[in-house]
This record gives C-alpha cells, sequence and structure tokens, in this order.
C-alpha cells in the first residue's frame, strides 16, 4: 500500500501521536505497546518506569514491578528484554533454541527445575545456596552467579517464568507451557510478532523495519530462517511512502496526516519507543542521539543517562536528572545551544520538572 502526498513532518508527528498514548492502567499501556523493554539503572529510575509513566495517568516509580503479580504480563525476549502481554509470549513459545548449553547444563537445569517445582517460587540466592553453582563469565566481562545464568537460560527457553521481582531481582517459578499457543501456524504467529513490532516502532524507514524485524531471532530463533519472506509480507500489508529518498513503513489504519501533537515537554527513556531506533531519530530530528552509560566518562558528549527532551514534536535537547536534598534536578543541554525561544516552553519545562518528583514521589 503506497501512500502520497505524506512529508517529514507528519511522520515526526505520528511517530510521536501513535506513541505517547493515554492508558487506563498498567495493563492497558502494556496491552497497547505490545512490549516495554527493561532495564536495570536507575538514573532516576528504571526504563520501564519511565516509558510507562508518560502512558499511564498517576504511575509511580516502582509500580510495574510493585503490581506485576496482578498482571497478565510475563518477562521474556522481543527485540530485546523486556515485559510482554501473555498472549504476545505465548506466540513465541515453545522456543527452540539454536546454541547448545554450557557443560553440565541439561543435568543441573532438571535439579534446579525439580527444586524449584517442589518450593512454588525461589529467588535465584535460594537456588544458589542449595546446588552452590560457583560464578561464570558474564557478557559484559565481569563475574556473575553461575545459579543466575543457568536460570536466565532456563527462562529463555520456556522452562521458567518470571513471577514477580523483588528489589529489581526476578523471582522464578516453573512455566507451565500454553497448549493453545503449540498448534498455531507458525506462520501467522510470526505475522503476528512483526506487527507487534511495528505497532510499537512505527512509522519505521525500510532499514530498521529490516533490523526490527531480523531481531525478532531473539523472541523465536525456531523461525530464524523465516524472516526475510516475513520482512517481504510485511512491506506488501503495511502503508508506504517515500520521503527525501527514504521509503518509510507503518500500519495501513493508520494516516500520518491526521495527527497533532501537545505543547509539552517530555524527558524520554532512552529506550522509550519514540527514540528507541537511533536511525529513525537521526532522519526525524536531524542530530545524533547515544546512551552512554556504557561510555568510559571522559568519551561522553551528553551525560550517562540523558534522556531525551521532547518539546511539542521535536527533540530539542537532553537532560541528566539528579536528587539534591530531596528535589529533582534536571541539568538541560539544548542541541541548537539555547532553548527554544516560544515563551511557555519555560513553563511546560517546569511543570515536567513537577511530574517527575511526582513519579519518584519524592517531596521537597
Amino acid at each position: 500500500m503506497t501512500t502520497i502526498d505524506i512529508t517529514l513532518g507528519h511522520l515526526r508527528q505520528h511517530a510521536v501521536a501513535r506513541s505517547l498514548f493515554p492508558s487506563s492502567s498498567i495493563q492497558d499501556a502494556l496491552d497497547r505497546l505490545g512490549f516495554v523493554q527493561a532495564d536495570p539503572i536507575r538514573a532516576p529510575a528504571r526504563a520501564q518506569d519511565l516509558t510507562l509513566r508518560h502512558r499511564v495517568p498517576g504511575y509511580r516509580a516502582g509500580d510495574l514491578e510493585r503490581q506485576y503479580h496482578a498482571l497478565a504480563v510475563e518477562e521474556d525476549f522481543f527485540v530485546t528484554y523486556g515485559f510482554l502481554p501473555r498472549p504476545v509470549q505465548a506466540l513465541m513459545h515453545p522456543r527452540k533454541v539454536r546454541f547448545p548449553w554450557p557443560p553440565g547444563g541439561p543435568r543441573r537445569a532438571e535439579r534446579v527445575l525439580a527444586f524449584v517445582l517442589e518450593r512454588g517460587t525461589v529467588h535465584p540466592r535460594e537456588v544458589d545456596q542449595h546446588f552452590a553453582h560457583g560464578t561464570v563469565r558474564n557478557y559484559w566481562g565481569g563475574s556473575s552467579s553461575a545459579t543466575t545464568h543457568l536460570m536466565e537460560a532456563m527462562h529463555y527457553r520456556g522452562m521458567l517464568r518470571v513471577v514477580r521481582r523483588e528489589k529489581g531481582i526476578r523471582i522464578y517459578a516453573v512455566r507451565q507451557p500454553d497448549g493453545s499457543a503449540v498448534d498455531r501456524e507458525a506462520r501467522r504467529r510470526l505475522d503476528a510478532l512483526v506487527d507487534v513490532a511495528v505497532g510499537k516502532y512505527a512509522p519505521l524507514p525500510a532499514a530498521s523495519l529490516s533490523n526490527l524485524i531480523s531481531r525478532l531471532r531473539y523472541a523465536v530463533p525456531q523461525w530464524q530462517g523465516q524472516l526475510r519472506d516475513a520482512l517481504k509480507r510485511a512491506k506488501e500489508r503495511l502503508a508506504h511512502t517515500r520521503v527525501d529518498g527514504t521509503d518509510w513503513y507503518w500500519p495501513a489504519s493508520e494516516n500520518p496526516r491526521d495527527v497533532g501533537t501537545e505543547a509539552q515537554v517530555r524527558f524520554l527513556a532512552p529506550f522509550d519507543p519514540v527514540v528507541w531506533d537511533r536511525r529513525r531519530f537521526e532522519l526525524l530530528w536531524g542530530w545524533e542521539y547515544r546512551f552512554e552509560a556504557y561510555t568510559p566518562a571522559r568519551k561522553r558528549k551528553l551525560g550517562y543517562y540523558a534522556l531525551p527532551l521532547l518539546w511539542r514534536d521535536r527533540v530539542v535537547g537532553w537532560a541528566n536528572v539528579t536528587l539534591d536534598a530531596g528535589r529533582v534536578v534536571a541539568d538541560v543541554g539544548h542541541v541548537s545551544g539555547r532553548p527554544p525561544r516560544d515563551p511557555s516552553f519555560r513553563r511546560e519545562l517546569d511543570a515536567e520538572i513537577e511530574r517527575l518528583q511526582a513519579f519518584l514521589s519524592v517531596n521537597g
């Protein structure tokens, strides 16, 4: 489906308006987003909380963790790791993993599985104390508990599920397979997963659409060989236009010309769907944003955990947020070197800082 007379300005407004919707609850927001990326860094709060606060009225930092046990949501890998509604997670399982277990992995996994089944729910520390598995090298080059590493592998394979978190630590139980999902036809399920991903991150330039669908190899490694065909089918059913030499795609039911944006300032998480795709970010806003938490301090340009600053439909700068004597302090930088001239910007910036204060439940 090809759409004409769409400008970059239309796409920019569409990207903001379609993502920053109001929800009736955390469950509603999760269902509409289809996926919320998780990150453990708190500066000033975890990415999942920073994402949900813009979409759930009255949301407070940690609400997802506190309410997790009552929500129809699961932690799992999608295009990256995060939180998904259960119907979306069911589309990915049973997951057939291509990479092998570490030496002794299957035997240890069976023993851990029996232990968890007996206990009902377990903290990784309980398993570690019972089996004393030692340590392993983690992804970042540091040392991690072998028990944690093993349970993460079991979780990825669908043997365990996360029932809740305690101070950010995953509490596990045995996952009971959803038999209804097993019998569904693979192509239909894969297309449904593509639609979830596109629904969250659209409008997407062609290169980003291709990359996004390729990242579903983490969600469904058993269908990795079918992702090329899934991309082809997606391009055929999505709305499409070409702007300044770049092909763009979004759900066919949406019209980028029929949206508007609020005169509001928002501090967005580095992984918020509005800014997640760095390629799209540069095309829509004309500057390079980079997440620098893992960049050596001397090489950082924006800051340890710079939050993109959205004003209306423009990302005009960034903010590094800290607490000083119980009050939120935002160190704001501007791409142009100065704030927008609109006199309402300062008022809206102060309003966003006050909203962040309430979100963090900090009293001045």
